[in-house]
């Protein structure tokens, strides 16, 4: 086998990393040591940019350790059975490359996957390896997330929370039985077990000690995971179940939505065709409604014959042409909790609102100024001077909204 350089290294085994979609940064706040400013580079192999809550841009080297694995999941284009060029970074090179991009402002952090090689303990302790070395040795005060195996010892997962800011665990699959089916190697009840286990120990650093009354530092970013989209013939319904169970039984950051993409050689259980990227755009969508909007799971479909979401316009907008008796909204006077089932208003928009009305009342055009489009939110509030009479309830009302934000979006 030939020997590849460390260039060659990091085309093959960012390319590989592009099929994980649990990178953003968001969550965690910056160590004391970490550098203002410096967004990073949009060139170069292996950079992923993400964003944090206050919309700053997180420019993160994103690779795995190696794409050799032992699985042989379906799905996944580095299994043990694919044909498919393989590398192996080493715990120098990646700490090497982490420094180097990060001393010339390239990037902000470092988000490590891998495949698994020989066993998952020998892979997730070169992973804590690189983490370790990056904040002892070279006291770096980046960005970390490490994407931690479920088989992996209980010492290793701790270790790795002490020095990175994220840690994350696939779920794989919306579904246990798609697993078993499409990754019979891995165990659904033990990827569920890890992630109780990284949740109750999260929990407990969080409390501050007995002696010095200060909470200790253990993954501040929390953890999230990822699930495959389409793969398997799991509805919308099922997906957004599946991550309603998760936010609730290990309190996750986030839940990220791949969509399954067409490989090579691949499995006949296997689709030939990837989902429409728009079904996994909705699913984020969806999943916002359930975090910041006050929307539980059930209602996002409630009414939908095939447990699908709509791809033609926003699960919100959606939802408020099913349920037209709860509108008219009066941005003038109406709870929080109201104004956040208005189509067209996101959250920031609404404390705008709110804010805005305690001096003064709000007309249509002043909330015009305020949000995107105006024109999916006039059929659903009431305002100074402004009443949607029959529009509400207009038959064509749909039609109507898509014609003026498809016009909008040309301009």
């Amino acid at each position: 086998m030939a020997v590849l350089s460390v260039r060659e290294k990091l085309a093959i085994l960012s390319d590989a990393a592009k099929y994980d979609a649990s990178c953003a940064s968001s969550g965690s706040t910056k160590r004391d040591s970490l550098r203002s400013g410096g967004i990073g580079s949009t060139e170069g192999s292996g950079i992923c940019h993400s964003y944090a809550p206050d919309g700053r841009c997180i420019s993160l080297l994103k690779i795995l350790l190696t794409n050799f694995c032992i699985y042989d999941c379906s799905y996944c284009i580095n299994r043990s059975s694919s044909n498919v060029r393989r590398a192996r970074f080493s715990v120098e090179e990646v700490v090497k490359l982490t420094m180097d991009f990060y001393r010339r402002n390239y990037i902000e952090g470092l988000f490590l996957s891998s495949g698994v090689i020989r066993s998952p303990d020998e892979t997730m302790g070169e992973m804590v390896e690189v983490a370790r070395r990056l904040r002892i040795e070279e006291r770096f005060g980046g960005y970390i997330h490490l994407k931690t195996i479920p088989e992996a010892s209980a010492e290793l997962i701790e270790k790795a929370g002490l020095y990175a800011d994220r840690l994350s665990i696939n779920v794989e699959l919306p579904t246990d039985e798609g697993v078993k089916k499409l990754a019979p190697e891995k165990r659904p009840e033990t990827i569920r077990l890890s992630m109780a286990k990284l949740r109750r120990k999260i929990e407990e650093k969080a409390e501050p000690t007995m002696q010095s009354r200060r909470r200790e530092r253990f993954a501040p970013g929390g953890q999230s995971t990822q699930m495959i989209v389409g793969a398997d013939k799991t509805s919308d319904d099922g997906i957004l179940r599946a991550s309603a169970r998760l936010y609730g039984s290990y309190h996750l950051r986030r839940v990220y939505y791949s969509a399954f993409s067409p490989i090579p050689d691949s499995s006949s259980s296997l689709p030939l065709q990837r989902p429409p990227l728009m079904r996994e755009h909705r699913l984020y969508q969806a999943d916002w409604l359930m975090r910041f909007y006050g929307f539980s799971q059930p209602e996002i479909l409630d009414g939908s014959n095939d447990g699908m979401l709509d791809l033609a316009i926003d699960p919100k907008l959606a939802w408020a042409l099913r349920n037209r008796g709860r509108f008219p909204v009066d941005v003038n006077r109406a709870e929080r909790e109201a104004l956040l089932r208005v189509p067209g208003l996101g959250t920031r928009v609404i404390d705008k609102i709110i804010e805005t009305r305690r001096h003064r009342r709000l007309r249509l055009e002043d909330v015009g100024r305020l949000c995107h489009s105006v024109a999916k939110v006039r059929p659903f509030i009431v305002a100074e001077g402004w009443s949607p009479g029959a529009l509400t309830d207009k038959a064509g009302l749909r039609q109507e909204i898509t014609r003026s934000c498809e016009q909008l979006s040309l301009f």
